[in-house]
């Protein structure tokens, strides 16, 4: 398959330095081929070392990893992987790496990994060798933290919002992607629920940084919450987010029951539930994203007569979840991103497009 991918670890921390390397050098397909303790001293072995992909630390002395990162992208596009700190403050800065063009993140390695390291380092070396895939596009710098004024999407008001849901999963690259869809939706659009694969602490930021920057209200979903036109949905990290019925209303369910998928929050665990409570009064999108987790939900979901959308390779960050979709037939349209929310919008209208878009 090549030559082995190559990396630079970049951290101001000699532990993790150490760590990260000893983690990622046990894989057979993987080289660390140096590392760095601040962006200065990374700038100059990216030049001499050429590595494929970077880890980063979100805070470091003399230059913060994002004027490195916004810099990077700029000057020299490439795949990073953030390593990020449990905290709040670590959890907006990796977002905002995010939007500036970081494939995906990893929180730091804890000092009592023990009886864990395995599974951090299992999903280190997966968040590595799908950066290395990635065609890494430049992005243009943080949006304003503000309110922001989302564009104006085609005028298609008038749902029938009180039994319409928009369902929506997504994984790798999948914060950027959502933000997409949601920019694009009116105010008074359906209420949505998403499952996007992330951490405990990660999931509220996520939510938070929504509902400023789009024109919904957004929220980290929580037990009993009404399904509301206008309102947004998201999984909370490390718990399932299921759509029930209560009477005429649609509420959200949240529990801890085994990862689906080798996930929690699973997407096949809230499409499972939408095509149970809503049926054909829903509708349902799966962006970017590592692995296969929401394809097996979608494909229930179609099969009901529910209009389902496959975001395509082109505009994805990874092919895996929506490529799988299309693989088992699950898509009723397969659309670039910046399409996803009007066929949305048509289908939850009672209008869902006619033709099959590959």
């Amino acid at each position: 398959m090549g030559r082995s991918i190559r990396v630079l670890v970049i951290d101001d921390s000699a532990l993790v330095r150490k760590l990260l390397s000893e983690l990622l050098d046990a894989a057979p397909d993987i080289d660390v081929v140096g590392t760095a303790q601040d962006p200065y001293v990374a700038r100059e072995r990216i030049k001499a070392l050429d590595p494929d992909v970077l880890t980063l630390d979100v805070e470091m002395p003399r230059m913060d990893g994002l004027t490195f990162l916004r810099n990077l992208m700029r000057l020299h596009p490439m795949p990073v992987v953030m390593v990020s700190s449990l905290t709040e403050r670590g959890a907006e800065v990796t977002l905002q790496a995010l939007e500036l063009g970081a494939v995906d993140f990893v929180c730091k390695p804890a000092l009592d990994l023990t009886g864990r390291l395995q599974d951090y380092a299992d999903e280190l070396i997966a968040k590595i060798r799908v950066a290395a895939r990635v065609r890494v596009r430049a992005r243009p710098g943080p949006r304003a933290t503000g309110t922001a004024t989302p564009p104006q999407p085609p005028v298609l008001r008038h749902y029938r919002t009180t039994d319409r849901i928009i369902a929506i999963g997504a994984s790798t690259g999948g914060t950027e992607a959502i933000h997409e869809v949601l920019l694009r939706l009116p105010p008074d659009a359906p209420g949505i629920a998403i499952v996007q694969h992330i951490p405990p602490g990660f999931s509220a930021a996520f939510a938070e940084r929504m509902n400023r920057q789009t024109g919904l209200v957004v929220k980290e979903a929580a037990e009993g919450d009404r399904m509301m036109p206008g309102h947004v949905y998201i999984a909370p990290g490390d718990r399932h987010l299921q759509l029930a019925r209560d009477g005429a209303r649609y509420v959200c369910r949240i529990n801890d029951q085994p990862p689906v998928n080798l996930h929690r929050p699973s997407v096949d665990v809230l499409f499972d539930s939408v095509a149970r409570a809503a049926g054909t009064n829903a509708c349902a999108a799966l962006l970017t994203g590592m692995g296969a987790d929401g394809a097996a939900g979608l494909k229930r979901l179609h099969e009901l007569g529910v209009y389902t959308v496959a975001q395509d390779e082109a505009s994805s960050v990874v092919w895996g979840m929506p490529g799988e979709a299309v693989k088992r037939g699950a898509a009723s349209a397969v659309l670039p991103l910046h399409a996803i929310a009007d066929a949305l919008l048509k289908a939850a209208r009672g209008r869902a497009p006619g033709e099959r878009s590959h």
